[in-house]
């Protein structure tokens, strides 16, 4: 591979390319947005738990409130709102199914829909910020400043993204998502190493190879496929014998999007509890207490229905994906069946009470990594790195898609060179 990848120049540029557009964005992120103290921001930030998962996936880039505070969330929230519209709304169904020209309307729909979440979430960020005396009180240019310079460095973000789709390696929304998880790598590490002591060695030396059991169980069930054998017999092979083919299902039928969507609920409570705590009557006081008490990243409530939520939404995702109706159908008319299995309706109930077993495991695995850090200091009591599930989830879905990416063009061009 590494003789492949000095020979061949297009790789070669692809990787280079995507290298300087990495460096774009790092330095993005460290470009201040106007008229606020960036120094008091990142010590609000670095003691607030939940907006230091946000800064997580920004790279920074909400700690030091950059121009690409936002990060690729708008992009993302409005991904997920058209796939859902996608399978409603039939006109938008029936555009998903024309190949690249629907493809590329529905992904401009969804850089249009980007534009009020992205409005939306940066008054709100600033909105939060000055509640809790961390930014100035502005007037209304000034205001209007930060929140287009928000919204302006997603769309960077999104332009740089699309950029190494059409000339980089992989695609570049996942790999800019991606750095900016593996950017707190460095810090991390450091801070593991500086507060191993001999009496924490053990647990540190459970919890290395505890995340290396992770990482291979979530590249085993990222990869995982239960193949239901198909037989065709009106397709007859030389001699007569029947041809078999199978239908893939994967166990991870909808990757990271339950997480993203559970986290997204689960994090409600706790937006509400700063808000609840100045209030002047009693009941709402008190609950905006009970909200910041149990709806932190660390307490058993916030875990529990995080995790039960990740279960409800992968069933809902994966009925959303996945249509056994028609699935049945395409068989049947191309005059396939699963042996032993009558076509229409039993080859229905089957291909649903096998998704329904399947979903049952990737829900309760995909639940059990957004609930890792939790799990992992609670029984092993070692705080020293933080292990972000979601996070996890991402980085190992890109490196396999970067890899397979990189061995197509590879095969490709071994390909065009014996065809030479």
């Amino acid at each position: 591979m590494k003789t492949l990848f000095y020979k061949i120049p297009e790789i070669r540029n692809k990787i280079f390319f995507t290298l300087f557009i990495i460096l774009i964005f790092r330095v993005l992120s460290h470009i201040p947005v106007p008229n606020v103290n960036i120094a008091v921001i990142k010590d609000y930030i670095q003691q607030n738990q939940i907006l230091g998962l946000f800064d997580l996936f920004s790279g920074g880039g909400l700690k030091n409130f950059s121009i690409v505070t936002l990060g690729l969330a708008p992009y993302i929230n409005a991904s997920i709102i058209v796939q859902l519209f996608t399978t409603i709304i039939p006109s938008l169904e029936e555009l998903s199914k024309e190949g690249e020209y629907g493809r590329e309307k529905i992904n401009q729909y969804t850089k249009f829909l980007t534009f009020p979440i992205a409005l939306v979430q940066s008054f709100g960020f600033y909105s939060l910020l000055k509640s809790q005396n961390v930014a100035p009180a502005l007037n209304f240019i000034d205001t209007a400043v930060v929140v287009a310079s928000m919204v302006a460095g997603t769309y960077i973000l999104m332009w740089v993204g699309d950029l190494v789709t059409e000339r980089g390696l992989g695609n570049g929304i996942s790999l800019l998502i991606f750095v900016g998880i593996v950017s707190t790598l460095p810090e991390s590490i450091y801070r593991f190493i500086y507060l191993l002591t001999p009496e924490t060695i053990m647990n540190a030396l459970i919890f290395v190879a505890a995340t290396l059991l992770i990482v291979a169980s979530v590249v085993l069930t990222n990869e995982g496929v239960k193949n239901i054998p198909l037989e065709y017999g009106r397709r007859m092979a030389v001699g007569g014998s029947r041809v078999n083919s199978s239908l893939p299902l994967k166990v991870n039928q909808v990757g990271v999007i339950p997480v993203i969507f559970a986290a997204s609920i689960v994090l409600i409570p706790s937006f509400l509890g700063t808000s609840l705590i100045g209030s002047s009557n009693n009941l709402l006081r008190d609950l905006g207490y009970f909200f910041n008490n149990n709806f932190q990243d660390t307490s058993f409530l916030y875990n529990f229905v995080m995790f039960l939520m990740v279960i409800l939404f992968t069933y809902f995702y994966t009925s959303i994906q996945f249509n056994p109706e028609k699935i049945a159908e395409d068989v049947k008319k191309r005059g396939g069946f699963i042996p032993g299995i009558r076509p229409g309706i039993n080859t229905i109930s089957y291909l649903k009470g096998v998704i329904n077993k399947i979903t049952l495991g990737g829900g309760v695995f995909l639940g059990t990594i957004a609930v890792l850090p939790y799990i992992i200091h609670s029984f092993i009591g070692f705080t020293g790195f933080t292990l972000g599930g979601t996070s996890l989830l991402i980085v190992v879905s890109v490196v396999l898609e970067t890899i397979r990416k990189m061995d197509s063009l590879m095969v490709s061009k071994k390909y065009d060179s014996f065809l030479d």
